[in-house]
């Protein structure tokens, strides 16, 4: 069967045997990793989308398959013989990138968080939905074996009911980018839908710490945490959301690196994540954890273990469950991209389809705009805002 030949009219199904053909826009760091993977499990990539010109050389060196090389995303989603692609851009882009995607008849592998406002994350919502396009958000938590094992630790009812859960992930930022960018920027096209401001190395490198671009690691790795409350106690949309922070204290950022964001949840409990980036480092698989707390036990759950702690009068408390999965975070990346290839073929929805990518932008949205304005913010399920 030829991979052109479609089965079922509009819907672009891809045959059993053909290999699926994936464009990336977005070939820095992460779209290199990502490529890795997909041409590990057996896709074809067709094609290198990005303004950075060193960055799009490495991309196409990574895909070392012939793939076409692009300066313009809208003019990849033109070619015809592309199936899904790969959006690995900073954040600003993410929802518009995706939305013109799956308009072109492609399916999407998105990176997190899905948008970088709420609106428009509702657009994207929309869009894949009217589209019947597969839309997999990359937060892999959700192909995770680890999860899913601690997932039904909280559905057996072992903790009692949960009424806060405490979490954080510290690392360390000394300051952003200042020394000259080698190579030729597009940057009136990076800077795209966000409002035009002068070129800085620091505003490129270092996007996340922008309020234009994202949201600092609160909104990075804040996508991450949010996600997995909503995996391990089976939530969606938050009641009300706060967040704080300390003075801004990585050299020339606009975003606080140290915040705190509080969320009330309609389940009644309430989520504390902690994000400090100017604490000491720690072992890759010890910088963040989960700790639910409930009135019979606490679940800890970290990037490749997770703990049950009866309720004890001992002094130190001792695990009745303890598992630890070596080597099961990089798995479940893997995991998480061979989903999105069998939906692709399949045309069932993946594991972290784009309304699961909404409940978490709707939380991260809510948290950049307390942050900003030094207000709690309840959520209007019906209307869709922020109260």
């Amino acid at each position: 069967m030829n991979r052109r030949t479609f089965l079922f009219s509009s819907a672009g199904v891809v045959g059993a045997n053909d290999r699926i053909r994936v464009g990336l826009i977005g070939s820095g760091g992460r779209g290199q990793y990502l490529t890795a993977n997909f041409k590990e499990l057996g896709a074809e990539m067709a094609a290198v989308c990005d303004v950075y010109e060193p960055h799009l050389e490495a991309g196409l060196k990574a895909a070392s398959t012939g793939a076409r090389a692009f300066r313009n995303y809208k003019q990849l989603l033109e070619d015809r013989g592309l199936d899904a692609v790969i959006v690995a851009t900073p954040d600003h882009w993410h929802a518009q990138m995706a939305i013109d995607a799956v308009r072109a008849g492609k399916d999407v592998y998105l990176e997190k968080p899905m948008a970088h406002n709420i609106q428009e994350g509702f657009r994207l919502v929309e869009a894949v939905r009217q589209t019947r396009r597969v839309l997999q958000v990359g937060m892999q938590r959700r192909s995770s074996e680890l999860f899913t094992q601690a997932r039904e630790v909280v559905k057996s009812g072992a903790l009692g009911d949960v009424r806060l859960i405490n979490s954080w992930w510290y690392n360390t930022k000394a300051a952003v980018r200042t020394a000259p960018l080698p190579g030729k920027l597009d940057w009136d096209q990076w800077l795209g839908p966000a409002p035009k401001a002068p070129f800085t190395p620091a505003r490129f490198s270092d996007w996340i710490y922008f309020w234009d671009y994202g949201g600092g690691l609160l909104t990075g790795q804040g996508a991450h945490i949010v996600d997995a409350f909503h995996i391990l106690m089976g939530s969606t949309y938050p009641a009300a959301v706060t967040a704080s922070a300390g003075r801004v204290s990585v050299a020339g950022a606009e975003v606080p690196e140290t915040t705190c964001l509080a969320i009330e949840y309609p389940e009644n409990y309430l989520a504390v994540f902690t994000c400090g980036y100017k604490a000491m480092r720690y072992a890759f698989v010890s910088d963040q954890l989960k700790q639910i707390n409930g009135s019979k036990a606490r679940l800890d759950v970290g990037r490749e273990r997770y703990t049950l702690y009866p309720e004890s009068s001992a002094i130190e408390l001792k695990p009745s469950i303890q598992k630890h999965l070596p080597g099961i975070f990089e798995l479940s990346s893997r995991e998480h991209i061979r989903n999105f290839l069998e939906c692709v073929r399949s045309r069932k929805e993946p594991n972290a389809p784009v309304e699961v990518g909404q409940h978490t932008n709707v939380v991260l949205g809510m948290a950049v705009e307390s942050l900003r304005t030094g207000r709690r913010l309840r959520w209007d399920a019906a209307g869709k805002r922020i109260q």
